[in-house]
């Protein structure tokens, strides 16, 4: 289910040709009923340039979208993912991040209705479990990356990609001694499979990302290599209320799934590169038509 807001159809095109698989086009924010045994919610823009767009439909998206996922699962029975990210942990005061970190986030700021509205959800999930027993899954996912990715995604890897392909600039915003871990979607999905699996019972919030870290102008400068750009570094300032760190203190992931990464960054970029090469040269011109 999708609402092709910053989706796109061409992503699931490979599979609308299977008896098995079946789309909806739908806002979560609009209450639905169908059958369900698991229910796996990503719903939310994820890159500041388009959580910011609309924030208000942001904030909707991350409450009442997952409180009406939240009463179809208790409807039903099913267990449920939520999709829940690091920014819980705003500009960290403790490095790296385990899960009993509380965070730093400012409520009153042009990130808070993702940075809020993603703890609003994950409260939602825990009152689920604790008042009707829904069976909950909650990932606070870091820094992810890698094919289907759109060009005009807004996040640190894609802008570094493109441009580069592009010959511009490559943008880092302030001095670029901030850091950020990088976890390959291929990875990111092995560990949100495995914290499903009827194997684990783990109802309370677990880290999935890289805990590889690496500043923002050794990925500039990596891209640009990887590239083999001519593209320059140029530096702007700092958004309001970007993290100076992130890392992801994976343990209990490692203990419970025993699951980590391990797709190293310079693979990841590689097949990420590939990709957003032949979207330069054949552009989706099928972005948000379905029949």
């Amino acid at each position: 289910m999708d609402d092709f807001s910053t989706g796109r159809i061409d992503n699931i095109r490979h599979l609308l040709r299977y008896d098995t698989f079946s789309f909806v086009r739908h806002d979560v924010i609009a209450s639905l009923d169908i059958p369900v045994n698991e229910i796996y919610n990503l719903a939310c823009p994820a890159s500041p340039p388009h959580y910011q767009a609309d924030p208000i439909h942001t904030m909707k998206t991350c409450v009442f979208g997952s409180l009406n996922l939240l009463e179809l699962a208790t409807r039903h029975q099913a267990r449920i993912f939520q999709a829940s990210t690091s920014e819980i942990y705003g500009d960290p005061q403790v490095h790296p991040q385990p899960e009993n970190y509380w965070g730093n986030v400012n409520s009153f700021g042009p990130r808070s209705c993702y940075d809020e509205g993603k703890r609003s959800a994950e409260t939602l999930f825990r009152d689920f479990h604790a008042q009707y027993g829904v069976d909950i899954r909650i990932a606070r996912i870091f820094n992810t990356y890698g094919p289907r990715m759109r060009p005009d995604d807004g996040r640190v890897v894609s802008n570094f990609i493109v441009q580069a392909l592009k010959g511009q600039d490559i943008t880092v915003y302030g001095d670029g001694s901030q850091t950020r871990s990088f976890c390959y979607v291929a990875d990111l999905i092995e560990g949100f499979i495995r914290l499903m699996g009827n194997e684990t019972t783990i109802h309370t919030p677990v880290n999935l990302g890289n805990p590889a870290e690496f500043t923002v102008r050794e990925l500039a400068e990596k891209v640009i290599t990887m590239t083999g750009s001519s593209s320059h570094v140029v530096y702007q300032p700092l958004p309001i209320d970007d993290p100076r760190q992130r890392r992801p203190d994976i343990t209990v992931a490692k203990h419970e799934l025993g699951w980590e990464p391990s797709v190293a960054l310079a693979d990841g970029l590689e097949s990420t590169i590939a990709y957003f090469e032949r979207q330069l040269v054949r552009p989706n011109s099928e972005l948000f038509e379905v029949a």
